[in-house]
């Protein structure tokens, strides 16, 4: 299970135990030193504590209630009507980190803040600031607020595209109300997709074993620089438990600079699309487009027609392997990359066609419902879809819509669908391609009837 780290509470405070970490016994060479010549963070730690803030929020929220009282024989002694709801106030805490001294902004996580009537900031030196909201993105789950404050630090950041699996790394937050805690560890893994609910569907974390727990969301990730490289965000749990295993997620700063600048600038994310439906490239698939072992990039899996890739040359087959010198990694890292910048951003994206390597440039195209809905993109699915394309090895056998991608706890998701999933029939009309899928979706009303194969098998499933 995923969890989300601000700190909620609800009429009673939530608290939680606490267990000891020892430090490493060995150190990498150049590790930082005290005033005593001894291996420490203590240098690194004290010069970044100031630059991390606690946030702390009310609000009203509207709540479902649930329970035997729900039941319709209780409803009728009791006059409780059917799917109530009620308002309950909340008090929510969290972690921010200052980005920008001469002018109050913050970064924290969209979470931290979300249904908010009122935001305090208190600095490391225990100062309280009314906050204002600057700009939320709720698909990368991220906010920006400002203070109005003097004599602030404010901490730089890294590039977290130089981070490897193994470097040292130190998370800062205020978990359980803890103000200024440090805890260190390494980098885990890269390119994580933690489900993360309904608010955040960015699937590239940074996954480490710094311990954090609720209250660390919106801190800082930091490294042996000083230099933030990551936005604590979750934590995976397990069973009841609410605190940390040693597995947490944090939001890469290549991504966290993006979106703040945008938010600072503009106050949201006005995101564009390139128009085209990318799938991960495998070894089998870079044989038959005649790569070399272990290439890695993304598969150009349809181009939409009028799109800015279209315009660009893009074709299909096409293996895009850099975009804007940055390496693709994969299908979602490309996905990522392009989701959160503007329209009219130029890329400069490196190919292979037929096994040879060209450069095309490119640029960001605005989102358009019919540019989306061609691309196979449906937000209130949960889900993107694709024609059968000639590296499936159905094609030709059967006629249906592919399914691309899922994100966590949408429709789709909910359905049980799951990305290679073939979608052969509506309410059992048969589908053809992508075209007679989309005419379905805007045709049929309410829950729909969903006929799908997967492997050799195939399965009945409902979506509305």
């Amino acid at each position: 299970m995923i969890r989300r780290l601000n700190t909620l509470f609800f009429a009673i405070a939530l608290f939680g135990g606490f267990a000891m970490a020892g430090i490493p016994p060995t150190y990498a060479s150049g590790f930082p030193q005290n005033s005593r010549g001894m291996p420490s963070l203590a240098p690194l730690i004290k010069k970044a504590m100031p630059a991390v803030v606690n946030i702390s929020t009310t609000g009203i929220i509207k709540r479902r209630i649930r329970g035997p009282f729900m039941n319709p024989l209780f409803q009728q002694f009791f006059g409780t009507p059917p799917n109530q709801t009620v308002e309950q106030p909340f008090i929510s805490l969290g972690t921010g980190v200052i980005v920008n001294a001469a002018k109050g902004y913050i970064l924290t996580n969209y979470h931290v803040i979300r249904d908010a009537k009122a935001i305090t900031v208190t600095l490391y030196n225990k100062q309280s600031y009314k906050a204002t909201v600057i700009g939320v993105n709720k698909n990368t789950d991220l906010a920006v607020i400002r203070i109005h404050a003097k004599h602030l630090t404010q901490l730089p950041i890294g590039d977290s595209s130089k981070m490897h699996v193994g470097d040292f790394v130190i998370a800062i937050g205020e978990p359980l109300g803890l103000k200024g805690t440090a805890t260190f560890g390494i980098i885990s893994a890269a390119g994580r997709t933690p489900a993360l609910g309904p608010f955040g569907s960015y699937d590239d974390f940074i996954q480490t074993d710094a311990a954090i727990n609720p209250g660390n969301s919106g801190g800082p990730l930091i490294n042996m620089a000083g230099k933030m490289i990551g936005i604590n965000t979750a934590i995976a749990t397990s069973g009841r438990s609410r605190g940390n295993i040693g597995i947490g997620f944090a939001i890469p700063s290549d991504i966290t600079k993006v979106v703040m600048e945008q938010l600072i600038k503009y106050g949201k994310v006005e995101s564009g699309v390139l128009g085209v439906e990318v799938q991960d490239l495998n070894p089998s698939l870079a044989k038959q487009f005649k790569l070399k072992p272990g290439t890695t990039g993304a598969l150009v899996a349809q181009v939409v027609a009028g799109s800015a890739a279209e315009k660009a040359g893009l074709k299909q087959g096409d293996v895009i392997t850099e975009v804007n010198g940055h390496q693709v990694k994969s299908a979602s890292m490309l996905r990522n990359y392009i989701g959160i910048r503007r329209v009219g951003t130029p890329l400069k994206l490196v190919l292979y066609r037929h096994g040879e390597r060209r450069i095309i440039d490119a640029r960001i195209g605005p989102r358009t419902t019919a540019s989306s809905a061609a691309a196979g993109g449906h937000g209130s699915l949960g889900a993107t879809f694709s024609n059968l394309t000639q590296s499936s090895p159905l094609y030709g056998k059967i006629q249906g819509v592919v399914v691309t991608s899922v994100a966590p706890n949408g429709q789709a998701a909910k359905a049980g669908l799951q990305p290679g999933d073939i979608i052969i029939a509506i309410k059992n009309h048969p589908l053809r391609n992508l075209a007679e899928f989309n005419q379905a979706l805007s045709t049929y009303k309410g829950t729909l009837l969903l006929t799908v194969r997967r492997g050799n098998s195939m399965f009945f499933t409902t979506i509305r």
